[in-house]
């Protein structure tokens, strides 16, 4: 199917959205006229976790069958920060909104998407700095407040691969991209966005043992999505992001379906 981004986004609706234009696309979307993307992973057995403290495997057994039980049921065990998640702002913040308290109209807005692939090839520590984003601004536009920023790395294509995913030296300490912490000022600071997302483990990298990126995301109430998955698949604008994290009363996060609107 061929995609084509009309210009409403990028004209109107990029700078403000109103409800109409979102109701536009909601209808588009349901008669068929545009596309959905869905950025999430299958939860199963072989989802990377994180390898330090109590983090286990997510664990899924059947409780009940068709054959013997007349019912088809089953049970799992998870962390809340595996597979698509989100992080909410309590995770590394005190006094802050738990994962069941994010309101809604802070789960929908534009995406916008940040390329560092190539960079990334070169240095698989690498952070988005600030100037990216400059970078970034001068060739699409500045960033719209109220835009949930997602960092497309190439580290998605080591998904299926745990080892590589983590990717631990002999020290256990894991290296991965994400973003730096001028990065996440400038996007709190200057640009007044809802939350950020990666294809990683983590908004810090896998070097960053202070998190600083997730202490100053979530000290100004914003989350973080990890584990972000097709972002390969998103233009740099022009899409509306939906979030539906699973609803943990008092929770630090958890796992989140996550799709993009695409118009036709």
């Amino acid at each position: 199917m061929k995609m084509v981004f009309i210009p409403l986004f990028t004209c109107i609706a990029w700078s403000c959205m109103t409800p109409n234009i979102f109701a536009g696309i909601l209808e588009n979307v349901m008669n068929g006229k545009a596309s959905t993307i869905d950025l999430t992973y299958p939860l199963n057995e072989k989802n990377a976790h994180w390898p330090v403290g109590a983090y286990e495997p997510f664990r899924y057994e059947i409780i009940a069958s068709l054959r013997k039980d007349k019912v088809f049921s089953g049970k799992y065990s998870t962390p809340e920060h595996l597979g698509t998640h989100i992080d909410a702002p309590n995770h590394f913040e005190p006094n802050q909104s738990s994962v069941d308290q994010i309101p809604f109209e802070q789960l929908v807005g534009p995406a916008i998407v940040i390329n560092i692939q190539e960079k990334v090839k070169r240095n698989q520590d690498y952070t988005l700095s600030a100037e990216d984003i400059l970078h970034w601004e001068k060739e699409h536009g500045t960033i719209p407040h109220g835009a949930i920023v997602l960092l497309y790395t190439g580290w998605c294509k080591r998904w299926d691969n745990n080892e590589q995913y983590k990717n631990m030296d002999n020290c256990n300490r894991m290296h991965f991209p994400g973003y730096s912490k001028e990065a996440a000022l400038f996007l709190i600071q200057q640009r007044e966005i809802k939350g950020i997302g990666i294809d990683t483990l983590s908004g810090d990298c896998g070097m960053c043992s202070d998190f600083q990126v997730h202490h100053i995301i979530n000290g100004a109430g914003k989350y973080i999505l990890e584990n972000v998955a097709n972002l390969d698949k998103l233009p740099p604008k022009g899409t509306i992001l939906i979030l539906a994290p699973i609803k943990i009363e008092g929770g630090s996060g958890g796992q989140c379906r996550m799709w993009a609107l695409l118009s036709e």
